[in-house]
């Protein structure tokens, strides 16, 4: 398997071809699906809100724990 991966590499004195690699890149960031505006926005938004509730949840079980290990304690 080694030998395949080796197969596949160009060869190059220094083992890195910068040239080759920013070319690579920017065929990938070519391939990309970018969103919209609005597509970003309203994920953005739905992202804040799960964040806001689950911080808001983990908050109250937190104090709910605190009460209750100050009523045995």
């Amino acid at each position: 398997m080694a030998k395949k991966n080796e197969a596949e590499m160009p060869e190059n004195a220094s083992g890195l071809n910068l040239q080759n690699f920013i070319q690579g890149t920017k065929e990938e960031l070519e391939k990309v699906v970018w969103p919209s505006r609005r597509q970003l926005v309203s994920e953005s938004a739905a992202v804040l809100l799960m964040v806001t509730l689950s911080a808001s949840l983990i908050y109250l079980v937190d104090g709910l724990f605190a009460w209750a290990a100050k009523q045995v304690f």
